[in-house]
């Protein structure tokens, strides 16, 4: 199987994944933030593909996936995930997922820890902070009133500190945001304002890596205090990156990446062999 497919879901919809880089390599999914879709992972393609299989994925929702009819859960989110490894024949992987693709793959995680060799956040928590519910409550509805375009404006000036709208960089991602599907937006904005997936930490065994942008807010201080219970966990920081640190500074990114999958990929691949 390799290339783009189209996975059915069990309850109806269907998501949009892409296989890249060799069958028989280690495997690492990577799972999108909330309003971007599978090419947000296009430089990671670019430096892994060659030693590692990538399997991307539009969350339901976003980009080429079908979108759900009403409000998400990251039950949901994750039983979607679960779905499209089972529809892949996938037993064990690395998981990268970005800001929301962080709770996704803790709430699959939760149902089936088998399934994750290894396990990455990219500027995302396992708990939602205080004050969330009232700011995706007013995302939610300034996108069903004024359209994706003015989310992805107010978006992308939070999103790349440091670089100008005009950049082709900003530009991009501005064009990949204001394509997202207003109710698949919504629908993840509810999943957002509210969740708690503490609980799992302590049983989160695989090794761990959390990753975050130096210019992320107290990001990085909070990937740090949420997953201090993960054992042996590692943290770094982009420097210079903000919430999407694999698209602004993709190759410190893949730098970070390739050290951690270059240990922890490569050994359990050896295991299972």
């Amino acid at each position: 199987m390799t290339g783009q497919m189209t996975v059915p879901l069990p309850g109806g919809g269907q998501i949009n994944a892409r296989f890249d880089g060799p069958r028989d390599a280690p495997l690492v999914v990577f799972s999108n933030s909330v309003a971007t879709d599978l090419s947000i992972w296009k430089d990671q393609v670019a430096a892994l593909s060659g030693r590692y299989r990538v399997l991307r994925y539009d969350q339901r929702g976003h980009g080429a996936s079908s979108v759900p009819e009403g409000p998400m859960s990251f039950d949901d989110y994750g039983a979607d995930l679960l779905a499209l490894l089972d529809a892949c024949d996938v037993t064990s992987c690395t998981f990268v997922g970005l800001s929301m693709g962080a709770p996704t793959g803790l709430a699959a995680l939760a149902a089936r820890p088998e399934r994750f060799s290894a396990f990455v956040v990219v500027d995302g928590v396992a708990r939602s902070g205080a004050g969330r519910e009232a700011f995706w409550t007013e995302r939610r509805e300034t996108a069903r009133a004024e359209g994706m375009v003015r989310i992805a404006t107010d978006t992308v000036a939070r999103w790349l500190p440091g670089i100008d709208a005009e950049a082709q960089k900003a530009q991009d991602l501005t064009a990949m945001i204001a394509a997202t599907p207003v109710e698949g937006y919504a629908a993840a904005t509810q999943a957002l304002q509210s969740y708690d997936y503490s609980a799992v930490l302590p049983s989160l065994t695989c090794p761990f890596l959390g990753i975050a942008g130096e210019k992320d807010g107290a990001m990085p201080e909070t990937i740090r205090a949420q997953f201090s219970l993960v054992p042996n966990a590692q943290f770094t920081e982009i420097p210079g990156a903000g919430h999407v640190p694999n698209f602004q500074e993709a190759d410190a990114f893949n730098a970070a990446l390739l050290a951690f999958l270059g240990v922890h990929a490569a050994a359990k691949t050896k295991e299972l062999r």
